[in-house]
This record gives structure tokens, sequence and C-alpha cells, in this order.
């Protein structure tokens, strides 16, 4: 355990040091539980988000996308239950006043000082707010804490002009809110966060199918995009931990440096939904079948995932360390799906006779991935700097790529090199990355 959290010290420090992760406002101390990522972070995450929707969206017939409003209705929530439902147990400590979730703690005594904690009290996680000039009771709403319920909302809109029949997906990505009692482990708990949901209606007495059916498919997506099998895992819950709205939930977990962790959560939420939105704003949510000539309410199954949880386990997985030579080589094994920087082009020199073709080189790869150049230090320091961000390939450029027009692919996890005419550079490059 104590060589895990040590790995989590590390990754923490490479994701600031290579521009991953910023502490939020750090120049003025931080604020809690906030992060912002860098310009390689904001790529890697946009790679993950991009990997989810062509799989979720663009490779299906049967799912669409939408963008929902982060204000809805303070209604919405009444209907879905987060108003009166959507809370955890929280205690604090009679002596330095911390505050915890009464169900993460094994005993009831104070994480820091050891004193004694109050009696547990329900603590509702949405951010509430005002909409318009007045801070009244009539102006209150509330940031989302899902982004489920906006595609509730909308299921006739989206029914009626894509003219879909059952099953149907619709896909939503976007932030989320919630006030949470604790938070921690860098960006796993935060209270702003990325979700990346598909709400899938499917016919009553099929959901049982397609439940086990998008448990298997979320599981593979991790596997497919470089996670280990081995740090995977899937855990069904047990009936007295279902929501309200489930009739069954299986999460998929990955064995984080510090314990195992929810990924993702596929839940068969039923018709609860659906038929909640009906009766409280007097609409019909209903599907009529053309076929049968039948009218029901759908059930859903939602598989939701995190984005910023998903980014955290891909780097955690990829993070490697290795004897080479006198020096540990520090490397992150990204998937090139979702690696911020694919290729490299390293000049073996600044010198004026070399870098006019390293740049022509680089203007020509990075119309077709996203490409850095990179002519400080050593060569091998610059090596050293793709390794850690994970770049899978490092294309070098020397005095003999002048006479031969031939360059250096070099492979970011084995280190292999091998010489390429440059008229064939990008069909290789093409080849090897495969994307």
């Amino acid at each position: 355990m104590a060589e895990q959290l040590n790995k989590m010290e590390k990754l923490v420090s490479l994701c600031k040091r290579r521009g991953f992760i910023f502490p939020s406002s750090e120049i003025y101390g931080g604020l809690s539980s906030c992060w912002d990522y860098g310009p390689l972070g904001v790529d890697m995450k946009r790679n993950i988000k991009n990997a989810w929707w062509h799989t979720i969206v663009q490779s299906r017939d049967d799912v669409v996308g939408i963008d929902t409003s982060i204000l809805m209705h303070p209604r919405v929530w009444e209907a879905s239950g987060h108003l009166s439902g959507f809370s955890d147990p929280l205690v604090e400590c009679k002596k330095c006043n911390l505050r915890f979730r009464a169900d993460e703690l094994k005993e009831q005594k104070c994480t820091v000082c050891g004193s004694t904690l109050s009696e547990p009290r329900q603590f509702n996680l949405m951010f509430k707010t005002f909409m318009g000039p007045v801070e009244d009771a009539a102006a209150v709403v509330y940031m989302r804490p899902e982004t489920a319920q906006g595609i509730f909302v909308n299921f006739e809109n989206v029914l009626t002009s894509t003219r879909k029949k059952l099953p149907l997906g619709i896909a939503q990505q976007g932030k989320s809110f919630r006030n949470e009692i604790t938070t921690g482990n860098l960006i796993f708990r935060s209270r702003e966060f990325e979700q990346m949901e598909l709400e899938f209606f499917v016919k009553p007495g099929t959901d049982m199918e397609w439940f086990d059916y998008w448990v298997n498919a979320r599981l593979e997506w991790y596997k497919k995009l470089g996670i280990k099998s081995e740090n995977l895992r899937l855990r069904p819950h047990p009936k007295e931990d279902l929501a309200h709205y489930a009739r069954c939930c299986t999460d998929v977990e990955y064995r984080f440096p510090w314990n195992w962790g929810e990924l993702e959560g596929i839940a068969n939420r039923g018709d609860f939904d659906l038929k909640q939105h009906a009766k409280f704003s007097g609409k019909g949510l209903s599907y009529f079948d053309e076929d049968s000539k039948e009218t029901t309410v759908p059930c859903v199954i939602e598989p939701s995932a995190g984005v910023d949880r998903s980014m955290l386990a891909f780097l955690a997985d990829a993070y490697d360390e290795e004897q080479d030579k006198d020096e540990i080589r520090v490397v992150l094994r990204l998937h090139p799906i979702i690696a911020p920087i694919k290729v490299a082009v390293l000049p073996l020199s600044k010198k004026e006779t070399l870098s006019p073709l390293a740049q022509q080189i680089y203007s020509d790869l990075r119309q077709t991935w996203a490409t850095t150049y990179d002519d400080s230090q050593s060569i091998g320091r610059r090596y050293r700097r793709q390794d850690e961000t994970g770049t899978p390939y490092c294309v070098t450029v020397d005095f003999q790529s002048l006479e031969d027009q031939a360059v250096t692919i070099r492979e970011r996890d084995s280190m292999q090199q091998e010489r390429i005419p440059i008229a064939n550079l990008k069909a290789a490059l093409a080849a090897k990355l495969a994307i």
C-alpha cells in the first residue's frame, strides 16, 4: 500500500510538472477540490470524451446526442427526488469542527484529532443559486448534480425530431456539481466534475438483456483503451444499496493506488424517470409502437461515467518506472487514442541547416496528428520529456537526413528505433498509431 501511495504522489507531481492538472486558483492558495486542466490535460481529457462519443454515438445507429442546460426548472429536481433525497449523512467533530461523511468512517471518532463526533444529519448535495436580480424563494435554481435529467425531460422532443424507434439511446457530456462533504485523491472526487452519460430507452421486458449488454460493453471500452484487465472489476450493488430509482446496478471499478474505486455505474432505472416527469409536468412521456400499435413507457438503462475519474485511471494505469542504464526512466504508456500528443519532431541540432527540414516535417505531420516540436536540450533529455507526457512516437531529424532524406522513428514503450524515408513517414506513422 505504501508503495502505491508513493506512486500516487509521483503521479500528482508529474501531472503538475508536465501540464496535465493544476490546483485551481493556486496563486491564492487554491480552492479545495477544484482543479484546472493544463495544456496536456485538456487535450487528453478531450481525447477521452471523443473516444467515448465515437463509441457511444458515432458508431451506432440507435444513439443520438444532446446538450442540455446546467440550470433547469426547480420542479425537475422535485420530480427526480433530488430535492428530498439527494443527501449524505454529515457528522462534525466537536473539538476541531472538521466534517465527514458518516458512512465512510470506520470508527465514530474524528480521524484528525480523535475527538467525539456529532450525531449524523442529512446534508443535501445540490448547489443552490438564484436566477435574476432578486434573491428570494421564487428565484431559487440549482446547479445540476447530474446530466441525466436533461435527457429525460427532452425524451419527447428527441423522439419526435429524430423519428427513431426503440431501442433509442440519448447521450450527453457535460459539467455537473455536487457539494460533496469529503473530497480528495486529486480529481477522483471533486465538487465540479464532468460526466459522460447515456440513457438507453428500451421496451419493457427487454431491460435486463440490455443491462447485461451495456455492463459488458462498458467494461470492454476501458480495456480497449489500454487499462490492464487485472486493475478492473465489476461490482454488482446489493439490493440494500440500490438508489431509489434502480432495479439493479453494477459498477465498473478500477484499482486506484489507494483502493478500488468506481469508474462508471450501469443502472437499470426501469420506468421511474419518465413516469415521474410525466406526473409532475402533466405531459405524456410514452412511446407508441407503430408495429404493435401499443403505447408503453420505456425502461431506461444508464451507463454513467466520469470524465475526470476516467482520466485519473488512465494516468495511474499508464504510469511506469523502469531502470534504463544508470537512471530511472518515467514513462506514461498511454494508448495512442487518448495520448495528448501523438508525435514529437526532434531535430538533432538547432543549426540552420537542419531546422528547415525538421520544421517542414513538423508542419506536414501536424495536419494529421497532434504533434509537438522540441529542439531544446540534448536528444536524450527530449526523449525523456516525451516519455513522461505519453507521446507514442518521436521523429528524429539528423544531419544524415539532409543526405538520405530519411528520419528515425523512436517508439516510446520499447525505445526501439527505425529508419524511415521521409516520403513514407506519414504512412508508417499511420500504421503504427492505427487511429
